[in-house]
């Protein structure tokens, strides 16, 4: 697992507006802008998570980082013929949580992309592709190895959904995108008997 943090460049955070249910309204004020060219937030730009995966194990480190994380369906894209496909999702940073302990002030999220290389086939299950309003719930992310080094990557959603993606091998790649904002609250799974 190869791990960096980095800080990003005024190019690399998106004045893109998006919708309320994933980007908050501080968000929107903060990709705003002002005038001068500040983002509209006074804390220092803390460092970015930058993670790569070629295996399982790595995988799993990548899927705990993006539990509850928020994706458009607009905001995933597969290239057939570079075989990539990529999302930016809304992360919910479960470690600034986890030592910011109940203090609200801890729970943030940020904007991320996540790229998955050498990727031959793409399919959906519970939602339309051609759906780019529907806002999905990243539960994990899995791979299971089929033809080794290939096999299929599963990432699963909340309401039964998920997307499978035919890999000839694992190559992923999470990297924030720098914009962060307060969390309404912290991401709550109910067990039903």
């Amino acid at each position: 697992m190869r791990t960096r943090r980095t800080r990003p460049t005024a190019a690399e955070i998106s004045s893109e507006p998006a919708i309320d249910a994933l980007y908050g309204e501080e968000a929107e004020a903060a990709m705003a802008g002002s005038a001068d060219g500040e983002f509209g937030c006074e804390a220092p730009m803390p460092d970015l998570l930058h993670l790569v995966a070629f295996d399982s194990e790595d995988l799993e480190v990548v899927s705990a980082n993006l539990q509850d994380a928020l994706a458009r369906v607009a905001d995933m894209a597969y290239l057939p013929r570079t075989k990539q496909f990529a999302l930016i999702v809304s992360r919910f940073d479960w470690l600034a949580a986890s030592e910011g302990g109940s203090a609200c002030r801890a729970w943030e999220r940020c904007r991320t992309g996540l790229h998955f290389e050498r990727v031959f086939r793409v399919s959906s299950c519970g939602f339309s592709p051609r759906d780019t309003s529907a806002v999905l719930n990243l539960l994990s992310i899995g791979f299971k190895e089929t033809n080794a080094p290939g096999g299929i990557v599963e990432l699963v959603f909340s309401a039964g959904r998920s997307l499978r993606l035919e890999v000839e091998c694992l190559e992923v790649e999470l990297c924030d995108l720098g914009l962060r904002w307060r969390a309404r609250a912290v991401p709550e799974h109910r067990l039903d008997d």
